[in-house]
This record gives structure tokens, sequence and C-alpha cells, in this order.
């Protein structure tokens, strides 16, 4: 797809679903000439961020941004990606002087954990990467690997929905609290091909300022087209749609409290004198 395609995608998924922010066009690049004209990047105001940072400002600014390793203060976010080379003693025994988990027991059972689950991905095909360049979908100077949503329950579900009306892709996710955003939104969708809820973590709240009441979705950018054509067809006549139609309850009468009941009692008695 070229970027008119991409960007016409973006406005009817921002239109129709009434996102409160630009869903995030992800691209993993391989080199720093990968990174468009323009880019707003950390480093050229001698700063660092992390990539939930990058992330918000794209959806909330309509900033495209890009990062590197080096622009990167969440040094377990690059080690995750494998933008930089650590050994796996060195990175849990980092977790567990952070105190995100009970001991070393704990992470090593994460470690194992992940590797089982994704089959080794993350190591071969993420080591090829360096950074990633992140632009509002709806005006993307990139093709995306991923796309990220950020929405209510509401919008993450009628995506939900449309992925799972066919039931080919159908949305499985483990949760732990943290890497959220950067590794399950956008990173495991473009590594493994398969859509990821994200609960917005510790470094996402308290970093990149993603509100209570938000979560995302990460898409491998392939499924969006297939998103967009199954969007509320579930349930056909009766889906929810966007804003959600809920069903109001029928036959409700002035009973259904003591006070109304009681002013009704008296109404009636007054119209009957």
């Amino acid at each position: 797809m070229n970027l008119e395609e991409w960007k016409r995608m973006g406005e009817d998924l921002s239109r129709r679903l009434r996102l409160p922010t630009h869903p995030v066009a992800v691209k993993y690049i391989e080199n720093e000439s990968a990174i468009p004209a323009g880019a707003v990047r950390p480093s050229l105001a001698g700063q660092k961020w992390s990539l939930c940072q990058a992330f918000t400002y794209t959806r909330r600014w309509g900033w495209t941004t890009a990062m590197t390793a080096d622009e990167n203060f969440c040094v377990p976010a690059s080690a995750m990606h494998k933008w930089i080379d650590v050994r796996p003693e060195d990175f849990m025994e980092s977790q567990v002087r952070q105190g995100w988990h009970r001991d070393l027991a704990s992470e090593k059972v994460r470690f194992e954990y992940a590797q089982k689950a994704f089959a080794g991905e993350l190591g071969q095909k993420a080591g090829r990467y360096m950074g990633f360049v992140a632009s509002p979908l709806a005006e993307t100077v990139v093709g995306p690997d991923t796309v990220l949503v950020f929405g209510d329950g509401s919008h993450i579900t009628h995506i939900v929905h449309a992925l799972c009306y066919e039931y080919k892709s159908p949305v499985m996710s483990a949760f732990e609290g943290f890497g959220e955003s950067c590794v399950k939104g956008g990173l495991l969708p473009f590594l493994t091909g398969r859509p990821q809820i994200v609960i917005p973590g510790m470094g996402d709240r308290v970093f990149a300022g993603i509100g209570d009441a938000e979560i995302a979705i990460g898409l491998p950018g392939g499924l969006l087209p297939m998103v967009l054509e199954r969007l509320f067809q579930t349930g056909g006549p009766m889906n929810m749609r966007q804003p959600v139609k809920t069903l109001l309850p029928m036959g409700l009468t002035e009973s259904i409290t003591p006070g109304f009941q009681f002013l009704k009692e008296k109404a009636d008695r007054a119209k009957a004198r």
C-alpha cells in the first residue's frame, strides 16, 4: 500500500470510531538514514525520552517522532527491542534491582515465559533494528509495521470485534503492567503478526501521561484493511456502534423507587380531590 492509502485508512478509522487521539503508525528502522526529514527527535534538543513518550507526542500533538537506543533513557525497553546487546542475566538483574518482581527466581520465570510465548522471534527478527519512527496515521510519512490505537474500552472492543468476526485473528494477550505500549503495543504485533491488547503500565502512566481510562491495541499493519472492512458488522443491526447505543430499559413505572412511588401517590390523591 502507498502512503495515501494508509492516510485514508487512518482518517477512516478515526472518523468512524471517533477516536480521541491519532492512531500511530510505527515503523521499525535498521539505520538512521531511514528517519524522515523533519522528524522530531529528543537528541535534537539534547534530551532523551522513553518510547512511550514518543507515542504520546505523536498521537496527541500529531508529531512524526523518531528514536534510537541512544535517545531512549528506558534502557530495559531498548534491551527488549534488541537495540542494545545485554546478557539475559544482566537484564534480569536490572529488573531485580528495580523491584518489579519478587526476586530473581520470578524474573527467570518471566524470561522463560517470553522465550516460549514468542518462539525466539524477539531474538531472530528484532536484532536487525535500531530504532523506530512514529507518525500520526492519517498524515503518516511511513508505511507502518504496526498501528497502535488508543481509546476507551468501547473503541478497543469494536476493533476486537472486527478482528474476531471471522475468527481469523483472535486477540490473545498476556499482561504484566510493564512494557505494555512499547513492547506489546508496538513491537510484538510487528514480530509475531498477532494483535495485542495494551493495558498501559507503570512507565506509560508515569512518563507518557496516558489517562486512567485509556487502553490500546497494537495491530500488525497488514490487518488494518480487514478491521475497517469488518468494523461494526458484529451482531448486524444489534451492533452497539460508536458512540455506543445502549438498550434503554423498558416497562418501568413510578414504583421503581420508594420516593417516586410516594410522590405519585400524593399527586394522584391531589388530582382526585
